[in-house]
């Protein structure tokens, strides 16, 4: 989908201006995203296989849950709207938490210029995955994967990008703490 989002300069600052998210990624500006990574209290990730019809890394198992957010909406807003049109699980504030801001930059094959702020929260999945309905525009299939693959995304083919590892191991170092402080 095509929406319209807020434009930011190289160092997070609002410039005050929007377009669409197709011009943002034809024109390299940057705009903002959200990473939601989705953990179970036995120590499993769920990955989302992204869609054959993605314009990035189709068909990849990827983030949680991922998306822009759109103009003038608050970050925390995105991340909860995400989940809930992406795989239709309901989480409310109080159960996310912000890891932090990851920034982003890489000129894809297809022209498409992302320059990103990431912001990255965990939560934990609390329900079967079963429960849970694909938006299929968005997602091919879902899965529980051990956390672990966070640390060894070069030992698995199509399964996370192996050149962000150290944002993988991030992740996966939050999750832990969050899991063993439970």
């Amino acid at each position: 989908m095509d929406e319209i989002i807020d434009i930011f300069d190289e160092n997070g600052n609002y410039t005050g201006n929007t377009c669409l998210k197709s011009e943002a990624h034809k024109n390299g500006y940057f705009h903002q995203t959200i990473h939601v990574w989705l953990y179970t209290s036995d120590n499993k990730i769920l990955l989302q296989k992204r869609a054959l019809t993605k314009k990035v890394f189709p068909g990849l198992w990827d983030i949680s849950v991922a998306g822009h957010i759109a103009a003038g909406e608050k970050i925390e807003i995105a991340a909860l709207r995400e989940i809930k049109e992406e795989i239709n699980y309901s989480l409310t504030s109080e159960k996310l938490l912000k890891i932090g801001t990851r920034k982003h930059q890489v000129n894809h094959a297809n022209g498409i210029k992302d320059n990103e702020f990431h912001h990255i929260y965990i939560a934990e999945l609390t329900v079967d995955i079963h429960h849970l309905k694909l938006q299929e525009s968005e997602v091919d299939d879902i899965k529980l994967f051990e956390l672990d693959i966070l640390k060894n995304t070069s030992k698995h083919e199509n399964i996370l990008l192996p050149q962000y590892h150290d944002y993988y191991s991030f992740v996966y170092d939050e999750i832990l703490k969050r899991i063993q402080n439970s």
